[in-house]
């Protein structure tokens, strides 16, 4: 059983494509989705391995003031994350699938808005309270906006695509939007402009309506492969593929345990001292290592799939 939860939040600053195979429908390649809501999701799988990826490429962690690198790091790693090709201990590190809690639409008004609903946020403060983080506000209802919305048209109705909807201006949805403002995005200077935006921009929908949107406007890319002897499209080779825009928020829970070897010499910089456990050693690792940008999902090599991290709690 995991003892510490930590959530983080993940931004798309490029479009994400985490897959889920060939489809019968419109889109050849769809995103994953959760079946019984078809709200968006990342497989915890895949969050891992893109995690434990980027990890294997650093090269120094610091942790509680000591500089882990070489055969340590690479110990590290195995321990938290668990052995490459099998083995006989399990890694204390994992993760929760990745969910959607701002999913950025077009508005007639502020650019876009960033719509989410009951379900997700209710969803959100379940998810936290695994980690003993207690929201001090009541959670919003739908069809709500924040005080000093730029997204109302007139008469408390805003258009987000084609569709228009009456809103009230409610005093929890300000308090989300504060509350993400702080915790949600990252304070590096370049994204001030997107925390000054959640107040304005914010819009709590109905659950109807928000899977309505997280189904239909994501974004659906045709894509095509050229034939190198002729220069025309190759017979056969032209396909779709769905991403999830840019300024998606999606959060996820790390989870750790106890290192899972009853041997203290086999536990490397996890063994339990100076105060703390096992399980607060791998978060701390966890925190300090994962890095201020990540690629999650497929087409790397085309630019998808750059998400900006912000773990909570972390320097």
């Amino acid at each position: 059983m995991y003892k510490i939860a930590n959530p983080f939040f993940m931004l798309c600053e490029t479009p994400l494509h985490a897959g889920s195979g060939n489809d019968l429908g419109s889109v050849d390649l769809p995103i994953q989705r959760e079946r019984h809501t078809q709200f968006p999701k990342v497989e915890g799988s895949g969050l891992k391995g893109s995690i434990r990826e980027v990890f294997e490429k650093l090269t120094e962690i610091k942790l509680n003031g000591t500089n882990v690198q070489g055969k340590d790091l690479d110990d590290a790693i195995k321990l938290a994350f668990g052995p490459e090709n099998g083995g006989d201990y399990a890694g204390a590190l994992g993760f929760t699938d990745a969910r959607i809690l701002l999913f950025p639409v077009k508005s007639m008004k502020g650019v876009f808005a960033w719509i989410t609903c009951p379900k997700v946020l209710n969803r959100l403060q379940a998810d936290l309270s695994h980690c003993k983080i207690d929201l001090n506000f009541e959670m919003p209802k739908d069809n709500t906006i924040p005080e000093g919305s730029a997204l109302v048209i007139k008469d408390n109705k805003i258009v987000l695509e084609e569709y228009t909807l009456p809103v009230n201006t409610d005093a929890n949805c300000t308090e989300l939007a504060n509350w993400i403002k702080e915790k949600v995005f990252p304070e590096e200077k370049e994204f001030a402009y997107l925390r000054e935006s959640v107040n304005k921009n914010l819009a709590v929908l109905s659950d109807e309506d928000f899977t309505d949107f997280v189904i239909h406007s994501t974004e659906v890319v045709t894509r095509t492969k050229i034939d190198s002897n002729t220069g025309t499209v190759q017979s056969g080779a032209l396909f779709t593929e769905e991403y999830l825009p840019t300024d998606t928020v999606l959060y996820a829970l790390a989870l750790t345990t106890p290192i899972f070897k009853k041997d203290d010499s086999g536990k490397g910089i996890f063994k339990a001292g100076a105060g703390k456990a096992e399980e607060e050693l791998v978060m701390d690792f966890f925190k300090e290592g994962l890095p201020k940008v990540i690629q999650l999902g497929g087409n790397a090599t085309i630019g998808k799939g750059l998400m900006r991290t912000n773990v909570w709690g972390a320097k």
